[in-house]
């Protein structure tokens, strides 16, 4: 009987270059090569992982086929080197010691083209699958409510990790040794936690620094306390009492911006009755907010971030967690010690970043304990250190508001590739860097606004942490051009080559790349305040340009702050100066002695935030803030629902007459016309002149929309829809947000372009 000959014997080295690391993508290799019946080992290295496979070729290939297919939800594959060797005759196939040095370096042999980063990429932390939320609510299970429970689809990733390859003596687990129950699941190949670094259980890993009983009873007592999270510190009560809510507020100094909140998870899973996650309908999300489909995809996501969601009138919160907003922001728990928290406590909680207001996120227990100490009335820590601060994320249905935890450090991709590496400092408000090396840019969490000399600390500290986890040396800054920033000055100090970014270039700059696109296109770019190659406050501008360069084609008419920065706190200040323009009387109990600073500090402002502030404060809505945006937010509100014609206004010598509108406003509010009205027309008249303005330019017929102003959902909408009936193709912001968070990331586009 004849025997099939036996197919020759090939090997092959693999160097897999992207988030393939903490993300399972050792031990799913081992599983994918013992399928195919492949001998060899795997390896992390600092590059990436390392892979040598020995069989036949036609095994290898589906290996490789599977390698690229199937790879695990969380993986990232950027880059598969290949190299053809000598077999070895091996038999089995093992995960092998990590290796820091030359292993990731033969990807050179292998002929194939790595990204420029010389690190492996770091993972974003993941909320706790259901597999261990199963094990954490069965009370036969040996991690039965134990709050730290992981595997490697789940856990703590970016925050613990000290550096690269990435295994467990580079994490802040390093201080825990494993028991010998987690040693023999961690060496297991058949066991859902083969190789999850963090893995621990309650014989061997952290501990709580008080008993979670103690913890509920405080907030169902009225308390605030503070709760140690993956990136930082939260400040937690009870959302449904007035009293402590208002106790956190007075301490935190936080008036009236809005709170997030956590709830239950509904979703989580059943499997047997011991094991059910049952969550009382108190702690249901769909009690607090309308949950559209779209919402609950985000709210359910494995990033977990904060969603901004409609209001149920009968929301069983607090009226101060967010007072007077249509809108809340809701979040599922996303650690197993915010699951316990939530089912033991039975109701919503608010859960606020853990600084006072305007200050960095608190990291380090003594820091914690010195800043919260007069907030907080308990600390719910434990004895894991958090390495890497990162905020929570927030998200509005179709954008990014802050883009954080869940999503840094993971990679965007750069149209024009830095040739060498960079570092873009960012602006002041809703900080953020951005450190970028060949194609890939790596924009850092939020970190808060840069204007206080620990805010600059704890950007220097992030900052050299990003480069060390990166492997990379600057050769080059991108900054803002505004001479009084921090992170101008930052970027001034690094004696390095500076490439300058105007601020609304750098905002059209960021929705153009993260499209992969470098232009030519128009951009309509409204916010607040930039500073403009002028020397005036620029932020109601329609550009045309690419990632290189600009010009300004239209723009709002300039108008005086009267008192400078006070103006933006007092925007009745603004409605003054509006008003005069427009020939129209001006009633503010003030105005004659605020009318003197016109001579002395009121600079030239064309900007869209700045016009939102005025109209708002003109219907009496919002006359002084207490936090930045607050005004143009609550006409929003106020206009949310209502229908009306939109207010007509002329642009003349390439200026748009944003004191028609303010008239026109004026003059309805006086005839008695509904606010929320005059709202909704005025709305749809910067829509509709926005949209003018774009085909009186014609070329190219591509519009970007960014800036901080495009965060408003009815404006946003407008504004596309009269520009895609036009014929225009509309680009928005998907993966950045359109504020000042995703600034760096434009930076560093414009840097890598002209760098070329």
């Amino acid at each position: 009987m004849a025997v099939a000959p036996q197919p020759a014997l090939q090997r092959r080295r693999f160097v897999v270059a992207g988030v393939v690391q903490g993300v399972g993508f050792r031990p799913f290799v081992h599983g994918l090569a013992r399928r195919h019946g492949l001998a060899g080992f795997v390896l992390n290295t600092g590059r990436g992982v390392v892979i040598e496979a020995e069989g036949g070729g036609e095994a290898l290939d589906s290996f490789v086929a599977a390698l690229r297919a199937e790879a695990p939800s969380l993986a990232r594959l950027e880059a598969v080197a290949e190299l053809r060797m000598e077999p070895r005759g091996e038999r089995g196939f093992a995960i092998q010691a990590s290796d820091a040095g030359s292993a990731g370096d033969r990807a050179a042999e292998a002929g194939a083209v790595l990204p420029d980063v010389a690190r492996a990429g770091i993972p974003a932390d993941t909320a706790t699958c259901d597999d261990c939320l199963r094990e954490l609510f069965d009370r036969f299970d040996r991690r039965h409510r134990y709050p730290f429970i992981n595997c490697t689809q789940c856990g703590p990733r970016f925050t613990i990790v000290r550096g690269v390859p990435y295994d467990r003596p580079n994490t802040t687990m390093a201080r825990f040794e494993m028991c010998a129950d987690c040693r023999r699941e961690y060496e297991d190949p058949a066991d859902r936690r083969f190789h999850a670094e963090p893995i621990a259980c309650p014989d061997c890993g952290p501990r709580l620094s008080m008993p979670l009983e103690e913890a509920v009873g405080m907030l169902r007592d009225g308390a605030v306390l503070a709760v140690k999270g993956l990136g930082g510190w939260h400040l937690a009560c009870d959302a449904r009492s007035e009293e402590a809510v208002a106790r956190l507020r007075a301490r935190k100094h936080r008036e009236e911006k809005p709170f997030a909140l956590m709830a239950g998870d509904p979703w989580a899973p059943g499997g047997c009755p011991w094991a059910a996650v049952r969550i009382p309908r108190a702690a249901d999300p769909r009690t607090l907010v309308e949950l559209t489909p779209a919402d609950e995809r985000l709210l359910r996501s494995p990033e977990r971030p904060i969603v901004l969601m409609r209001r149920r009138a009968d929301a069983p919160v607090a009226d101060s967690v967010a007072p007077g907003a249509p809108l809340l922001g809701v979040m599922l728990p996303y650690t197993p010690l915010h699951h316990l928290l939530l089912h033991d406590f039975g109701g919503p909680l608010v859960m606020t970043s853990g600084n006072r207001s305007d200050e960095p996120i608190a990291v380090e227990d003594e820091d914690a304990a010195r800043r919260l100490g007069d907030i907080a009335d308990g600390f719910l820590g434990h004895d894991r250190a958090i390495h890497r601060r990162c905020e929570d994320s927030v998200v509005r249905t179709g954008f990014p508001i802050r883009r954080s935890r869940g999503f840094a450090p993971s990679a965007l991709r750069l149209p024009v590739a830095a040739r060498r590496p960079l570092v873009a400092a960012g602006a002041e408000l809703k900080s953020t860097f951005c450190v970028a090396s060949g194609d890939r840019a790596f924009l850092s969490p939020h970190l808060g606004d840069l204007d206080s000399e620990p805010a600059l600390r704890a950007f220097r500290a992030d900052l050299r942490l990003y480069v060390d986890m990166l492997g990379v040396e600057p050769a080059a800054v991108a900054r803002d051009m505004h001479p009084d920033y921090l992170s101008t000055r930052w970027a001034d100090e690094q004696n390095l080559p500076v490439v300058e970014v105007q601020h609304h270039h750098a905002h059209a700059a960021a929705c153009l790349a993260e499209h992969g696109e470098t232009g030519p296109a128009l951009a309509l770019v409204f916010d607040g305040t930039g500073y403009g190659v002028d020397g005036t406050l620029w932020g109601g501008e329609l550009l045309r340009c690419d990632l290189a360069s600009f010009e300004r084609v239209v723009h709002l008419e300039p108008v005086p702050l009267p008192g400078g920065e006070a103006a933006i706190r007092e925007p009745w200040r603004t409605t003054a100066a509006y008003l005069e323009r427009a020939g129209r009387p001006v009633t503010f109990e003030g105005w004659t002695l605020v009318r003197q600073s016109l001579a002395v500090n009121a600079p030239l402002s064309s900007g869209m935030g700045r016009l939102f502030d005025a109209v708002s404060a003109l219907l009496g809505v919002r006359e002084r803030v207490s936090y930045e945006g607050q005004a143009a937010v609550e006409l929003e509100w106020l206009a949310d629902g209502a229908e009306a014609a939109p207010y007509g206004c002329r642009t003349e010598e390439g200026a748009i007459a944003g004191s028609d509108l303010v008239a026109a406003a004026h003059d309805d509010l006086a005839a008695g016309r509904p606010r929320a009205e005059i709202a909704a027309a005025f709305h749809e008249g910067v829509a509709a002149a926005a949209a003018d303005a774009c085909e009186e330019a014609n070329e190219p017929r591509t519009v970007v929309l960014s800036g901080g102003s495009f965060q408003n959902l009815r404006l946003l909408t407008s504004t596309r829809r009269r520009l895609e009936a036009s014929g225009f193709r509309v680009l928005t912001h998907r993966l950045v947000p359109a504020n000042d968070g995703g600034i760096s990331y434009g930076q560093a586009a414009v840097a890598a372009r002209r760098m070329m």
